[in-house]
């Protein structure tokens, strides 16, 4: 095992460790999830985050150049000769009063971390990076995933841009929009439909990556959340290496939060930063397994021991009324969120809150985000969605320094923005109506007239 990086249980009474070319991603002693650890006292630190400046001047340098890898002193599992990148992480930070106005915050007070400028359109290859650098290093030839659409993206780009490994993608009946799933076809990916949701998808793509010995990618996979982290450190970066009040996320399969919650206790144990930012995490109402526990059953961190028997008998339960996730934000539509006991660690550390938000709320927030000038898909205004109900409640105050992550691009989904826009009530009732959104507030629709200059343009001077 190596001495200065290796895997290791979350549960700190457990103690199990696993070498770092295991992929089985469970701990060998209690089967539970792993984290990637440090010896940080044998390991060179940067003594302040401003170290992470110089690389800028460096940026012929591909790895200096990735918005991920030029952090990668904080995460140093693989030598620089192993490291696979493309580029990603070329992402922005941008002060938006006009959303701070919709959520009730004061101007100056709200930024959105804009994820959708990675290579694939979302912020998973923040994390496919980090695990494609680990699989390069055990020589992994196949690497499949469980996806909503954007893993299997990220995926497929990763493979195709670096021709190494062949992607092997499983997706849900109906459960991917076509922008994303033009994506992994694109990209030449095996793509496996199975009748079922993610959950099952997820299931079965374990079951078949142990059998046949494929790479596993979903966020189980504790490399991809180690990238993940650099999300934060560019948000730190972004405002000059000041700790925001809060980050706001959206919560499906809990990989960001638990990510975050990581990145920032390290930066606080290391000395690098002085106190962690509050978490709070988002579910869409018709995915909301992490807010029922955390919010209305009262499940906790409790220094590893959480309440087991409570989180099996709400999956029993869960199983037993055939409920499965259904919500318009499909990037999050997950019921089993396999990293929940990470973020019950995250928010115990950095004194988290979970939100629940409708797909109206989610839609008319990503209408506002839109007007803006960023484009995001629905699951990423479910952070702004839930900003704006967590300052209403008192939670957030009016003065607070917060950070929403938005996931993902625009056209990630572009039915649900054209079907919100649209003056058809047709296609409205068909993608959205049936979905139980009967209204909402911030509709651009086309406006209709003849084919007659005048008529044209009165219409402009009426509207414009």
């Amino acid at each position: 095992m190596s001495e200065l990086a290796f895997q290791r249980c979350i549960d700190p009474k457990c103690g199990g460790t696993a070498d770092l070319s295991d992929t089985s991603f469970r701990c060998p002693k209690c089967g539970g999830l792993l984290d990637v650890a440090y010896d940080w006292n044998r390991l060179p630190v940067p003594k302040t985050l401003k170290h992470f400046e110089a690389k800028w001047s460096n940026r012929t340098d591909p790895l200096d150049f990735s918005g991920v890898w030029r952090f990668r002193e904080l995460f140093p599992f693989a030598p620089d000769d192993r490291i696979m990148t493309i580029g990603e992480g070329q992402t922005l930070c941008q002060r938006a009063d006009g959303v701070a106005g919709y959520v009730g915050l004061k101007p100056g007070s709200l930024y959105l971390q804009y994820e959708g400028m990675n290579p694939s359109g979302s912020f998973k290859d923040n994390g496919m990076t980090a695990a494609f650098t680990h699989a390069r290093t055990v020589g992994a030839r196949r690497a499949a995933c469980a996806s909503t659409g954007n893993t299997s993206a990220s995926l497929a780009i990763y493979c195709a841009a670096t021709g190494l490994m062949r992607a092997v993608i499983f997706i849900g009946s109906g459960k991917i929009s076509y922008g994303k799933l033009s994506q992994a076809l694109e990209h030449a990916a095996l793509t496996v439909q199975i009748a079922g949701d993610f959950d099952d998808a997820l299931r079965r793509v374990q079951e078949v990556s142990r059998q046949l010995g494929i790479y596993l990618v979903n966020s189980v996979n504790p490399f991809r959340l180690e990238g993940q982290k650099s999300i934060m450190f560019r948000i730190l970066e972004a405002l000059r290496w000041e700790v925001p009040d809060w980050i706001v996320v959206p919560g499906g399969n809990l990989g960001n939060v638990s990510s975050f919650g990581k990145a920032f206790a390290e930066l606080t144990d290391l000395g690098l930063i002085d106190r962690a930012p509050r978490l709070a995490v988002v579910n869409a109402a018709g995915a909301n397994t992490f807010h029922q526990l955390f919010e209305r059953h009262g499940l906790r961190w409790n220094a590893g021991q959480f309440d087991r028997p409570k989180y099996d008998a709400y999956l029993t339960a869960m199983d037993a009324g055939n409920l499965r996730a259904d919500t318009l934000a499909s990037a999050i539509e997950i019921n089993r969120p396999v990293n929940l006991p990470k973020a019950l660690r995250a928010l115990d550390r950095c004194g988290g809150v979970v939100r629940e938000v409708t797909d109206t709320e989610i839609l008319d927030a990503k209408a506002r985000v839109g007007a803006g000038g960023l484009g995001c898909e629905p699951a990423s205004a479910a952070s702004v969605a839930g900003l704006r109900r967590l300052v209403t409640e008192g939670v957030i105050a009016p003065s607070d320094r917060v950070v929403c992550v938005l996931t993902g691009h625009v056209l990630k989904d572009p039915d649900a923005t054209v079907a919100y826009h649209s003056s058809d009530p047709k296609t409205f009732e068909e993608k959205l109506g049936k979905r139980g959104v009967k209204r909402v507030a911030f509709a651009n629709r086309a406006v209709q007239v003849p084919n007659d200059l005048n008529e044209i343009i009165k219409a402009i001077e009426l509207y414009a």
